[in-house]
C-alpha cells in the first residue's frame, strides 16, 4: 500500500531569508472521468490533489494551502525527482495530449484579498527518452520573501492635464521627421511657438505587459527628440523634428507573436506646454580601453501576417492559407550575413482537417522539417506544430518553400502563423537606417568598441536603448568607423541617412483634449477625495447610458460611481493605443492607491467584445475587449474572460490557476447604442415600482434529461441545488423542472419536451428570481431536445420580473462571435423580458466541472450559511476564488453578464402567521381540512423581531399542499451499469391551494379563503409562503410558515353547486366581443364564486383556456390566478398570449371553484395582421343623438402610436369642428375611448340641432399608413 500525500515542512528557522524544505509525495489513485457533450474522457488522479484538465492542452495536478508568508519563487529549487513507468493507452484523455519534456512546478504565492495561500501545480507525466513517465515524489527547497507584494500607490495628476497636445501615429520602426506643415496639420499655430517647448510622448508598438508588476506604466513616456533650427526660439520653414519611433511589429513572448494584437499603427502624441522638452543628448565616449572589438550584429527577419483566427477564438492569428494552392515561397534577405554562423530558424503553422497531414520546409532547396498536424475533433478545431532549428546558410537570399500536403482530403486547410530567421551580419551601413544590436553576447559591464564599415553615406548613429535618454555619436566617430560604449545587452542603437526620414499619418481628429483621470476618479463633483466603489468603462458612445448605469446604483445601492471614458484610459495608460493591460493597470492603479481602502469592489465593462481586436471582420463588437488565451484551438481550453481585469495582485494576470480575482467584474453586452438603451432601461426597472412582487420569493431549477449513464449526474445535481436551497432558504418557492420527468415525444426534428418548454417559458413568464440550468447547451439554447432555444429567449414576455440565468452548459452565451448571436445574448437583450444578469459560459465546460461549480454558486448567490447577501458578480467572484473551484482553470469560462453591483432582489424576512382561525399560531394544534373557511392572521416584523407598526402595504398569500413524491420516467431507457433503467425519485412542492391579496394596515395583516376540495386526504404539513411590499415601493418582505398540517375533509361544509362566473377581456376591460386584437394579446378573465376559484390542479379542475378547439393550444392558467384583495370570492387572471396567427379565432375557459363546481366562457377576437394596412372597425359616437357631450369610439388594429383627426361636417360639407389627438399606448387595447366633443365648433359656438357627417382618420406614427371611416350623428 502507498503512503498518503504529505507535505513536510522542515522548518530551520523562522527568518524569511533561511531556506525551507518541503517533501512531496505523489499517491496515485484511480482515473477521473471528464464527460461533455457526446465525449467522456478519463484521466488518472492522486490523492488529496486536484486534477486541472484541458483535452489536447494540459494536465496538471494542484494543491494549494493557507500560508501566512510569501514564497520567493526566484528561490524554488526542485531536487530528488523520483519517477516511474506508466502507460497512458489506458486513459482516453491523453489521446492527443503532447506531454512536456521536463519536469516543472509552479510553487508561489496565491493572492486573494482577504487570503494567501501557497500554491503547487505541476505536471505529473513527462515524456522522456521515448517514454513516458509518471512522478512519484520530488522535494522542493524555498525561502519566503520579506515582499508582501502589495504595491501602495499615491494619487498622480496626469501629465495630459495641461498644455496642447496633438496625436499622430507611425506604422513602422525607425527616424521619423515631423516639419513645419506636418505641424500646421495636426492643427498648431507654428509661428507662435518656441520650439524648445515641444515634447513628444509614446512608448511604441510593443504591447504592454500582461503581468502584474511594480513597474506598470500609468502615464505617456516623454521621448528624447532632435530639433534642428530650435536654438533661435523659432520654427522656421526649414526647422523640422527627427525622433525615433517603435512600431507594431515586435516579437511579444506572452502571445508568441510579431504582431501587435490591438493596433496596426501606433499613437504618438505631441505636446506643447511651459516646460522645455527632452532633447537627444551627445554621447560621451569613455576613455577606458576597449576590452572587446564588436563588428556584427544580431539581424532578425520574419514573416507574419493576422489575416485568419483560425477557430474564431484565443488570440492567435494566422497569416497564408494553403488549401487549392498547397505551395508558397518566401522571401528574405539577410543583408552581409556572415556564413560561418549558424542562424536561429524558427517556423510555426497550423492546420483544420479531419485527417492527420503535414508541412514540408525547405530553406534554399534543401529539406529542413516536416511538420505534422493531427485530425481535429469536438471540441479540438486546428492543430498545430512548429520547428525551431540552427542551420546554416551560403547566401544572403534565402527561398523557404512550404509546402502542404492534405493527404488526399481536398477540404483539409493549412495556416503558416509566422517564420523567423535570427542571423548575424557584418556591421556595414548600405544606407537607409539600420539597427544593431547584439544579443547572444556576454559583456555587459564591459567596455566594447563598434567597428562600421562604409559609413561616409551615414548622418547620425544613435543609443535608443532607453526612448527618453538617447544618445547621439559624436560625428568624429561615425566619419572614423568606430566608437566605444558600455556593453549591455539591451543596447540599441540606430544608424541612419538624412534622405530616409520617415514621415508619420494623422487621424481625423488630431487634438487630445485635457485629462487627468489619475485624479478625477478619486474627486466627487466638489473635488473632495472620495474612493470609488464601481468603476463603468464605457466607450464615449456610449458614455451616457453608462451614466445612467450609475446614478442608478447611486440611488439604490448608495455606492460611488465613476464612469471613464476607455479612450481615455488609452491616451493615459497607454498613449492613445489600445490594450487590455492599460484597463487592467487603470484599475489596478485605483485599487492600489492608498486612498482606497478596500473601497473599489466593483468594475463594469460597457459594451461588447469579440475575438477580433482589430476590425478585421464585418460588424464587429469589438467595444470594450476582453483577454482571450493564447490556446485558440479548443472550445473547452482556449477562452475570453473578463478575470482579468480584477487580478490585482503583483505577478497576476497570466491567468494562471494561482491568479485570484480580487475583483466582482460584469459586462454590460451592448453592441450598439439603441441595445445599451434597452439593456440599462431593464436595470432600472428591476428597481421599478412595477418589478415589486411575489415573483421575488419564486425559483427555478432545470436539468436535462439521461441519454447516456453518466449524465444522471446532471438531474441529480439540479435536485440537490434545489434541495440546498430549500432546506437552508425556505422562504424560496422552488419549482422543479427535471426534463426526465415529462413526456418525451418523437418528431421529424428528433425528440422534444413539448412540455417542458412550456413549463420553462410559462416559468419565465411568471417571473422567478433565479433560473438555474444544468444540462448540455450550445450557442442555440439549452439540451438536444431543444427545450429553449434562441426563439424562445428573444420573445418571452416577463417584463419587470426579469431572472438571473444561471447556465453552466456549453457555451449558451458565446457573446465573442460577431458571426453568431446566442442563445444567452438573446435573452439578456430581450426588451420585453428575458433576463436581468446571467451568470453563464463561453465556451464548453466538463459536467464534473460544472457539478463543483454550481453547488459552490448556489452557496454564495444564496448566501446559505447567511442572512447578508452579495451582489451576484461577487457570489459569483466568492465561488472563482474557493478552494474548491480555483484549482480548475474551466472556471474562467463562467462570466457574469450584467451590472455587478447589483444585488438578487430578495425581500427582507420576516412575515410571520399570528393566528389562525382566531386561535394563537403556538397555541394551533387542528388540521387544515377541504371546504374549511380558513382565516388568517398575521403581521410584520422588524430588526427588533416586534411588529413593523409604521408599515403599511399589500400581501401576496400562497398556500400549498403537501410535498408531492414523484420520479422520473426513464424517458430513453438509460440504464446505469447495473442494467436498472435510470430513475430519480425526487419531491417538488405541493400544488397551490389559495392565492391571495390582503391589506397590511400598521403591521398587520388578516385574510380568509376555503380550502379546496382537492386538498389531498392524507394529513401532513404544508406551506404558507407570504410576499408584501410597502404602499411606496421603497420595502419588501417575506415569510413562511411550514408548520402548519392540513389534511382531510370538512363533512359538514355548506352545499355549493354553482359554478364560477367567468367574463372574459383582450387587453383590458374595455375590449368588446369580436374586437380587434395584436398578436401578442393579455387574456384577461375575471372569476366570481361565493366559496373561491380552485386552483389546486385536482385531477380535471385546472383553469383551462383553449383556442379554436385545439387542445394543443391549451394553456394551464392556475398559476395565473389570484384572488382580489381582502377578497377570495373575486379573482383575476392576466395571462400573456403570444404570436398568434392573423385572423379570427374563438377562446373558451373553464374554471372550478374548491367545490369542483365548473363554469365555461368564450370571447370571439379577430388578430390583426401588422403586415396589412390599418383597419378602422364598430366606429360610432355615444350617446347618439346627444346634446353637449359625446364620445367617438372605435376599434383599430394598430399596436403602435396612432395620430388621429376627427373632422365633423354639415350636411352641405362645410367643416365646422376638428378634432386632433393622439393615442401613445393603442397596445393595451385596440377600442379608442379618448375623444370627446361638445357640440361646438372651431370658434366655440353651440352648432344647430340636425344631422352632421364625421370623417375618422388614424395615422401610425411607425408605418406611416392611414385608415379613414365615415359615420353619421345627431345634436339635439
Amino acid at each position: 500500500m502507498r503512503k498518503l500525500i504529505f507535505l513536510i515542512f522542515i522548518f530551520f528557522s523562522f527568518d524569511n531569508t533561511t531556506s525551507q524544505e518541503v517533501n512531496i509525495v505523489v499517491d496515485w489513485d484511480n482515473s477521473i472521468n471528464y464527460s461533455f457533450k457526446n465525449e467522456t474522457l478519463n484521466v488518472p488522479t492522486a490523492k488529496d490533489f486536484s486534477v486541472d484538465f484541458a483535452y489536447g492542452h494540459h494536465y496538471k495536478f494542484v494543491r494549494q494551502w493557507e500560508d501566512s508568508r510569501i514564497i520567493d519563487s526566484k528561490s524554488v529549487v526542485i531536487k530528488n525527482v523520483i519517477y516511474s513507468d506508466i502507460n497512458i493507452q489506458g486513459y482516453s484523455g491523453f489521446a492527443i495530449m503532447n506531454f512536456p519534456e521536463e519536469f516543472k512546478v509552479d510553487f508561489s504565492t496565491s493572492l486573494t484579498k482577504n487570503n494567501t495561500y501557497s500554491f503547487l501545480e505541476f505536471t505529473p507525466i513527462i515524456y522522456t527518452n521515448g517514454s513516458h513517465k509518471r512522478i512519484e515524489s520530488f522535494d522542493i527547497e524555498f525561502r519566503y520573501s520579506n515582499n508582501d507584494l502589495k504595491n501602495i500607490s499615491t494619487i498622480e495628476s496626469s501629465v495630459l492635464n495641461q498644455g496642447d497636445w496633438y496625436q499622430f501615429f507611425i506604422e513602422e520602426t525607425g527616424i521619423y521627421k515631423l516639419d513645419k506643415n506636418f505641424l500646421e496639420q495636426l492643427g498648431i499655430n507654428v509661428n507662435q511657438i518656441d520650439p524648445r517647448k515641444i515634447k513628444i510622448y509614446g512608448r511604441g508598438g510593443n504591447m504592454l505587459s500582461m503581468m502584474n508588476s511594480i513597474e506598470n506604466i500609468t502615464e505617456p513616456i516623454e521621448n528624447s527628440i532632435k530639433i534642428i533650427g530650435e536654438e533661435d526660439g523659432v520654427f522656421d520653414n526649414e526647422d523640422y523634428i527627427i525622433f525615433y519611433a517603435i512600431g507594431p511589429d515586435q516579437f511579444n513572448s506572452e502571445s508568441n507573436t510579431h504582431k501587435n494584437l490591438y493596433e496596426d499603427q501606433i499613437s504618438y502624441f505631441l505636446n506643447y506646454s511651459e516646460q522645455n522638452g527632452l532633447r537627444v543628448e551627445d554621447f560621451n565616449e569613455t576613455d577606458l580601453t576597449a576590452e572587446y572589438t564588436i563588428d556584427y550584429y544580431t539581424n532578425y527577419k520574419f514573416h507574419e501576417l493576422d489575416n485568419y483566427n483560425i477557430a474564431q477564438i484565443g488570440r492567435r492569428w494566422f497569416g497564408d492559407k494553403f488549401d487549392f494552392e498547397n505551395q508558397k515561397t518566401f522571401q528574405f534577405e539577410i543583408e552581409n550575413l556572415i556564413t560561418t554562423e549558424p542562424v536561429n530558424f524558427r517556423i510555426y503553422a497550423a492546420s483544420t482537417s479531419e485527417i492527420n497531414t503535414s508541412m514540408s520546409v525547405d530553406v534554399n532547396g534543401s529539406l529542413i522539417t516536416n511538420l505534422f498536424f493531427s485530425s481535429i475533433n469536438d471540441p479540438i478545431m486546428a492543430s498545430g506544430d512548429s520547428h525551431n532549428e540552427q542551420i546554416f546558410l551560403n547566401s544572403s537570399d534565402i527561398d523557404i518553400n512550404i509546402e502542404y500536403n492534405n493527404n488526399g482530403n481536398p477540404s483539409s486547410i493549412g495556416y503558416l502563423d509566422y517564420i523567423s530567421l535570427e542571423a548575424q551580419s557584418n556591421l556595414i551601413f548600405n544606407g537607409g537606417q539600420l539597427v544593431f544590436y547584439n544579443n547572444d553576447l556576454d559583456y555587459d559591464g564591459s567596455v566594447v568598441n563598434y567597428e562600421f564599415d562604409n559609413t561616409q553615406n551615414i548622418d547620425f548613429i544613435w543609443n535608443i536603448s532607453d526612448i527618453s535618454n538617447v544618445f547621439q555619436i559624436k560625428n568624429e566617430n561615425i566619419v572614423n568607423g568606430n566608437f566605444k560604449s558600455i556593453f549591455n545587452s539591451e543596447n540599441r542603437f540606430i544608424a541612419f541617412d538624412i534622405e530616409s526620414l520617415k514621415i508619420p499619418s494623422i487621424g481625423s481628429n488630431p487634438s487630445i483634449v485635457n485629462q487627468n483621470l489619475k485624479e478625477q476618479v478619486f474627486l466627487n463633483d466638489f473635488n473632495q477625495i472620495v474612493p470609488p466603489d464601481y468603476i463603468i468603462i464605457a466607450r464615449s458612445d456610449m458614455i451616457f447610458q453608462a451614466e445612467r448605469l450609475a446614478e442608478i446604483n447611486r440611488l439604490n445601492n448608495g455606492l460611488n460611481v465613476k464612469v471613464i471614458d476607455v479612450e481615455k484610459i488609452y491616451n493615459e495608460f497607454n498613449n492613445g493605443n489600445q490594450d487590455i493591460s492599460a484597463i487592467r493597470n487603470f484599475i489596478r492603479y485605483v485599487y492600489d492607491n492608498q486612498l482606497n481602502n478596500d473601497n473599489l469592489k466593483y468594475i463594469c465593462l460597457f459594451g461588447d467584445a469579440s475575438f477580433d481586436y482589430k476590425d478585421r471582420v464585418n460588424n464587429n463588437t469589438n467595444i470594450i475587449p476582453s483577454w482571450h488565451s493564447l490556446n485558440s484551438f479548443s472550445l473547452s481550453s482556449s477562452y475570453i474572460s473578463d478575470d482579468f481585469f480584477g487580478m490585482m495582485d503583483i505577478n497576476e494576470g497570466m491567468m494562471t490557476n494561482s491568479n485570484k480575482l480580487d475583483l466582482a467584474v460584469g459586462r454590460i453586452l451592448a453592441d450598439s447604442y439603441s441595445r445599451a438603451v434597452t439593456l440599462v432601461d431593464k436595470v432600472e426597472s428591476y428597481y421599478s415600482n412595477e418589478s415589486y412582487d411575489n415573483w421575488r420569493n419564486s425559483l427555478v431549477v432545470i436539468a436535462d434529461d439521461v441519454d447516456e449513464s453518466w449524465e444522471n449526474i446532471i438531474q441529480t445535481t439540479s435536485n440537490s441545488i434545489a434541495d440546498l436551497i430549500s432546506n437552508n432558504k425556505p422562504f424560496f418557492n422552488i419549482k422543479k423542472i427535471l426534463s426526465d420527468a415529462y413526456i418525451q415525444e418523437t418528431s421529424s426534428g428528433g425528440e422534444r419536451y413539448p412540455d417542458v418548454k412550456n413549463e420553462i417559458i410559462n416559468s419565465m413568464r411568471k417571473g422567478a428570481l433565479v433560473i438555474n440550468y444544468f444540462g448540455h447547451g450550445g450557442e442555440d439554447g439549452i439540451a438536444r431536445e431543444r427545450i429553449f432555444n434562441k426563439i424562445d429567449a428573444a420573445s418571452v414576455n416577463n417584463k419587470n420580473k426579469l431572472n438571473c440565468f444561471v447556465s453552466v452548459t456549453c457555451e449558451f452565451t458565446k457573446f465573442d462571435n460577431p458571426f453568431r448571436e446566442t442563445a444567452g445574448e438573446f435573452l439578456y437583450w430581450n426588451p420585453n423580458g428575458g433576463s436581468i444578469a446571467l451568470i453563464t459560459t463561453t465556451r464548453q465546460i466538463f459536467v464534473s466541472v460544472g457539478v463543483d461549480f454550481n453547488l459552490t454558486l448556489e452557496e454564495y448567490l444564496f448566501s446559505l450559511n447567511s442572512s447578508s447577501y452579495t451582489s451576484m458578480a461577487e457570489a459569483l467572484r466568492l465561488t472563482k476564488i474557493d478552494p474548491s473551484i480555483s484549482n480548475l482553470s474551466q472556471r474562467r469560462l463562467v462570466f457574469f453578464i450584467g451590472d455587478p453591483a447589483m444585488k438578487l432582489s430578495i425581500p427582507k424576512p420576516d412575515l410571520i402567521i399570528t393566528e389562525i382561525n382566531d386561535i394563537p399560531i403556538n397555541q394551533f394544534d387542528s388540521n387544515l381540512r377541504a371546504l374549511d373557511l380558513i382565516k388568517i392572521k398575521g403581521a410584520v416584523l422588524n430588526n427588533e423581531g416586534t411588529i413593523n407598526s409604521s408599515y403599511n402595504g399589500e400581501l401576496t398569500a400562497t398556500v400549498y399542499d403537501k410535498n408531492i413524491q414523484r420520479s422520473t420516467l426513464g424517458n430513453d431507457q438509460t440504464t446505469d451499469n447495473n442494467g436498472n433503467i435510470i430513475i430519480l425519485d425526487y419531491q417538488t412542492q405541493g400544488e397551490v391551494l389559495f392565492r391571495g391579496n390582503a391589506s397590511v394596515i400598521n403591521g398587520n395583516y388578516e385574510f380568509e379563503f376555503i380550502m379546496p376540495k382537492d386538498l389531498r386526504n392524507n394529513i401532513g404539513p404544508g406551506k404558507f409562503s407570504f410576499y408584501s411590499k410597502d404602499q411606496n415601493f421603497e420595502l419588501d418582505y417575506n415569510g413562511y410558515n411550514l408548520g402548519i398540517l392540513m389534511g382531510g375533509i370538512n363533512e359538514n361544509a355548506e352545499i355549493d353547486s354553482t359554478g364560477p362566473e367567468i367574463d372574459l377581456y383582450m387587453n383590458d376591460e374595455s375590449f368588446t366581443n369580436g374586437g380587434i386584437t395584436n398578436e401578442n394579446p393579455n387574456l384577461i378573465v375575471k372569476l366570481f364564486d361565493s366559496n373561491g376559484i380552485n386552483t389546486s390542479g385536482g385531477i380535471g379542475h385546472d383553469i383551462v383556456a383553449t383556442i379554436d378547439d385545439d387542445d394543443a393550444n391549451s394553456f394551464v392558467l392556475n398559476d395565473y390566478y389570484t384572488a382580489e384583495t381582502d377578497d377570495y370570492k373575486n379573482g383575476t387572471v392576466n395571462f400573456p398570449l403570444n404570436n398568434l396567427t392573423p385572423g379570427p379565432h374563438t377562446l373558451k375557459l373553464k374554471a372550478w371553484d374548491v367545490y369542483n363546481n365548473s363554469s365555461e366562457n368564450e370571447i370571439d377576437f379577430v388578430v390583426f395582421d401588422e403586415n396589412q394596412e390599418l383597419v378602422i372597425e364598430n366606429l360610432l359616437n355615444y350617446p347618439n343623438p346627444f346634446i353637449d357631450y359625446t364620445e367617438f369610439w372605435f376599434n383599430h388594429n394598430s399596436s403602435g402610436p396612432l395620430s388621429v383627426s376627427i373632422k365633423i361636417f354639415t350636411i352641405s360639407g362645410k367643416l365646422v369642428k376638428t378634432i386632433n389627438g393622439n393615442i401613445e399606448n393603442p397596445s393595451s387595447a385596440s377600442l379608442s375611448r379618448d375623444f370627446f366633443w361638445d357640440g361646438k365648433d372651431d370658434f366655440g359656438e353651440k352648432l344647430a340641432k340636425g344631422v352632421y357627417i364625421y370623417n375618422l382618420t388614424i395615422k401610425s406614427e411607425f408605418t406611416q399608413n392611414k385608415a379613414t371611416k365615415t359615420e353619421k350623428l345627431v345634436i339635439l
